[in-house]
């Protein structure tokens, strides 16, 4: 009886040294800032695996063609971890891309030749720069160490995204964004980024924009008043 009772009180202590751990786990939710840049590089990631197909369907430069291959197999790669870290934080994410990313995907699926080149490598430049951004925000604010490492990761493959639709652009004669995306002060998801072509606002990956001057062209200080 005694070697029973014994084991009773280990199995007891052994359960209540476990609870605090349980409870601290249950507790440790990713913050509001870790679970949006999830939730939002995930839909960067589904418009640029949409828009890199598009890319090499429609494209008539051969470098558009084979940039959008080489976002096909990155983003589609990226993505894999975001879903994966997202299981582990139990974060949902969204099915779709956002209502101005489809935007811009629907314009593009309306275009053909030459001026789908402009018009890709426009949206992609600012999509780009506002996920640079968004990524920049994570690594300095988030403070779920497996979202942060995830940003950490994505930012090299981003800015050499952008380093070649930059070299692009130039060759085609397309304006480049103004807005740098090593800036400090980057803004959150939902912050404010270059319009897409065509006048249609792009956001911050998982956010409603600001408007912000076209690529190309810098805003003018507002007067000041006396």
């Amino acid at each position: 009886m005694l070697g029973i009772k014994r084991l009773g009180l280990l199995a007891a202590l052994v359960l209540v040294g476990l609870a605090p751990a349980a409870a601290a786990q249950a507790a440790a939710q990713p913050s509001t800032q870790d679970t949006q840049y999830l939730q939002a590089l995930h839909q960067v990631n589904l418009s640029e695996i949409t828009m890199g197909n598009l890319a090499q369907q429609k494209g008539q430069h051969q470098q558009v063609k084979e940039l959008g291959k080489q976002f096909v197999t990155d983003h589609t790669q990226l993505d894999q971890t975001v879903k994966s870290t997202a299981q582990q934080l139990n974060v949902q994410l969204p099915a779709n891309p956002t209502t101005d990313q489809q935007k811009v995907i629907n314009k593009l699926n309306n275009l053909s030749g030459a001026e789908f080149d402009k018009a890709w490598v426009t949206a992609e430049l600012a999509g780009h720069v506002a996920a640079i951004q968004a990524t920049q925000t994570e690594i300095s604010q988030g403070s779920e160490q497996s979202v942060v490492a995830l940003a950490q990761d994505a930012l090299p493959v981003l800015q050499a995204h952008l380093d070649a639709l930059t070299a692009l652009a130039q060759t085609l004669g397309i304006p480049v964004p103004q807005t740098s995306a090593s800036a400090s002060g980057t803004p959150s998801p939902g912050g404010s980024t270059s319009p897409a072509p065509g006048g249609t606002e792009s956001p911050a990956p998982g956010g409603t924009s600001t408007e912000s001057p076209a690529p190309g062209t810098t805003e003018a200080p507002a007067p000041s008043q006396s």
